[in-house]
C-alpha cells in the first residue's frame, strides 16, 4: 500500500470513529451506511473505504455481517483512547491540549513528510478553501475536510503516539466548525502559512503558524490563554 493510500485510509477510519464517538450519528448495534454512500460522503475510493473498515474492524469498533452489511459493535471498542474520546470536557481543556500537541506535530511534518503527504496536506488545504467558496458546500464537508487536514498533518509527523490523540483534536475541530464561524478568514490564511512551511521543510516556521492557528481558534472562542 501507497504511503498516500495509507492516510486516506487512515483518515477515514479516525473520521468514522468520530461520527461514532464525538457526534453520535451511530450507536451500538446500528447499521453503517452502504459502501457507496459513505465513501462518496468522506469523498473518497470504495477500496479505501474498505481498508478503513478493516482498521476500524481490527480496532473492533465495527463488526461485518456477511450479507447484512457493518454495524457498529455493542462491546466498547478495544482501544484505551475511549475513555478519553467520551469525556465531557471542556472546549479550552481541548484547546489546551491541542496547543501542547499540534505545534510539535507540524514541526516533525515539516522534517519526515514524504511528498505524497505533503502533497495530501496541501491539496485538503484546497478543498478546505474551495468548499468555503461554495456557498452550498454544508457544514458536515467543512468538518471532514479540516478534521482531515489536520490528520493529515499528525499522520506525516511519523509519531505513531499522535494517532492516539486524533479523536481529541477532532473533538475540538467539531467544536470550532460547528459554532464558530468567524474562523474561516483566519483558518485561510492560517492553513495556507502552514501548508507552505511544511512543503518547504521549515519546522519552527511550520510550529510557529500551527501556533497562531490555535491562538486564532482560542480569540475567537473568546477564551484566556494562560
Amino acid at each position: 500500500m501507497s504511503v498516500s493510500t495509507s492516510s486516506l485510509s487512515e483518515q477515514a477510519a479516525n473520521h468514522i470513529l468520530d461520527m461514532i464517538l464525538v457526534e453520535k450519528r451511530f450507536q451500538p448495534g446500528d447499521k453503517l451506511p452502504n459502501e457507496m454512500e459513505l465513501a462518496q460522503e468522506l469523498g473518497i475510493s470504495r477500496v479505501t473505504l474498505r481498508e478503513a473498515i478493516r482498521v476500524l474492524c481490527t480496532r473492533g469498533i465495527v463488526e461485518i455481517q456477511r450479507g447484512r452489511g457493518t454495524f457498529v459493535t455493542a462491546n466498547e471498542p478495544a482501544t484505551d483512547l475511549t475513555p478519553l474520546e467520551n469525556l465531557a470536557v471542556s472546549n479550552r481543556d481541548l484547546l489546551e491540549i491541542r496547543m501542547m500537541v499540534e505545534p510539535t506535530a507540524a514541526y516533525y511534518a515539516a522534517k519526515r513528510a514524504t511528498a505524497e503527504e505533503k502533497k495530501l496536506i496541501h491539496d485538503l488545504s484546497d478543498k478546505i478553501e474551495d468548499a468555503i467558496k461554495v456557498k452550498h458546500a454544508g457544514l458536515q464537508e467543512r468538518l471532514r475536510l479540516e478534521q482531515d487536514f489536520h490528520n493529515a498533518i499528525a499522520t506525516a509527523s511519523h509519531n505513531q503516539f499522535m494517532d492516539q490523540l486524533l479523536p481529541i483534536v477532532n473533538k475540538s475541530i467539531y467544536n470550532d466548525v460547528m459554532h464558530f464561524d468567524e474562523s474561516i478568514t483566519y483558518s485561510l490564511q492560517d492553513h495556507r502559512e502552514i501548508v507552505h512551511f511544511i512543503e518547504t521543510g521549515n519546522a519552527e516556521g511550520a510550529r510557529a503558524a500551527m501556533k497562531m492557528h490555535i491562538v486564532h481558534v482560542y480569540l475567537i472562542s473568546k477564551l484566556p490563554i494562560e
